[in-house]
């Protein structure tokens, strides 16, 4: 330990610290023209030339070097994108911040990479019967050395507004110092929720699920509030017959907390 508090390591900084994070859109749209619509709409603003875009973008603004690009377009829907990139190069290590707290929004991040991957894989999908459609976005960014992802995704999350948010974070491996003792991470974390900010904290509600022996982290994040306006594909709720928009905001809110508890609940009518 350095005067100063710091680790002194021995030679390269070893750890892998893995982010992993699924966004999720719902709606409901009534048809199945609306249905198909929606589909389409949603593969066109995800294609894979979209996403390269804007993980491009996020490279960029934690100073990473892009090394390798990998992109596919699926049919009926859906892409994918992987990029390889490098770390932009670095001055001092101790101008690494690593406290636990937000990280800047995208007009003021800077931040640097030793060996990385940003990947992103997209999953729209529609239920056949009941006119609810569910898009999902589950993204990747992987990180060897001294910068920790999460200084990122504050960034990602504002970017990529949504309903509902299932965040993962592990650190894995090991580096030592220079005594040749192990430190199996390098930070402290007591909760992803210390890097996200206040403004984000008042829109979501947020739950941890956390196993801090084994440095691996979870919090997932659900709106507090919906206007159902928001949540309808090519129709308003003036357009919706008697009682029919309590019935659609019904079927939006238990599709929303089955993704948000991860588990299937029953319809309230029926019990």
């Amino acid at each position: 330990m350095s005067s100063n508090g710091k680790i002194t390591l021995q030679g390269f900084n070893n750890l892998t610290k893995s982010l992993s994070f699924c966004i999720y859109d719902v709606c409901y749209a009534q048809t199945a023209e609306q249905k198909a619509e929606y589909i389409e709409y949603i593969d066109e603003q995800y294609n894979a030339d979209r996403l390269t875009e804007i993980l491009s973008e996020v490279c960029d603004i934690i100073g990473a070097n892009i090394l390798n690009v990998a992109r596919q377009d699926y049919e009926p829907q859906g892409a994918s994108v992987t990029i390889l990139v490098a770390e932009e190069p670095l001055k001092d290590s101790d101008d690494v911040d690593k406290t636990e707290q937000p990280g800047p929004l995208p007009d003021s991040v800077v931040a640097h990479l030793d060996k990385s991957h940003i990947c992103v894989h997209t999953y729209p999908e529609s239920h056949p019967d009941d006119g609810i459609c569910t898009f999902r976005a589950d993204i990747e960014v992987s990180t060897c050395g001294i910068i920790s992802p999460l200084k990122a995704l504050n960034y990602l999350i504002h970017k990529l507004e949504s309903d509902i948010v299932t965040i993962d974070y592990r650190v894995r491996g090991f580096t030592r110092d220079i005594k040749g003792v192990k430190h199996y991470i390098d930070h402290d974390i007591n909760s992803i929720q210390n890097f996200i900010s206040q403004d984000i904290h008042d829109q979501y509600r947020m739950l941890d699920v956390n196993v801090y022996q084994e440095n691996i982290f979870h919090t997932k994040m659900m709106l507090n509030d919906y206007d159902l306006d928001q949540y309808l594909f090519g129709t308003t709720v003036n357009d919706l017959k008697d009682n029919e928009a309590e019935e659609v905001s019904e079927r939006l809110f238990k599709e929303m907390n089955e993704i948000f508890y991860g588990r299937n609940m029953p319809d309230m009518k029926n019990n």
